[in-house]
């Protein structure tokens, strides 16, 4: 078990008892010293489950995923290159949704393109 989840257990045991969340920081610096969760989050922790809340886990987080580069996205892509291969990395992201440097690691490693300068004259 998680030792953050295991402070959040105790801190909702605290409130269920009737304790201030004063005294539950108290409590539990007492009980895990440097370890222990900072003033802030014991204080958020107590008024959640003072709010209702019945869950010890965090809540999931939301934004981009932490990984965009997928079989999905490279032939996405791989598609949009073969149409127009005079796009830069930086339209191909705006258009897809993509971040440019996960395109231009999609476009050098998995396509095995390089970059090509104007045509010469």
């Amino acid at each position: 078990m998680s030792e953050r989840i295991e402070q959040r257990i105790c801190i909702k045991f605290c409130q269920k008892l009737g304790h201030s969340s004063s005294e539950t920081i108290t409590m539990i610096r007492k009980v895990y010293g440097d370890e222990s969760m900072s003033n802030t989050q014991i204080k958020e922790w107590f008024n959640r489950f003072k709010s209702g809340r019945t869950s010890v886990e965090s809540d999931p987080s939301s934004g981009r995923p932490s990984s965009t580069k997928t079989p999905e996205n490279v032939e996405r892509i791989r598609t949009v290159i073969n149409e127009n291969r005079r796009l830069t990395v930086r339209e191909i992201g705006n258009d897809l949704g993509i971040p440019k440097t996960i395109v231009s690691e999609i476009l050098s490693k998995d396509l095995g393109m390089s970059r090509v300068g104007p045509p010469s004259r």
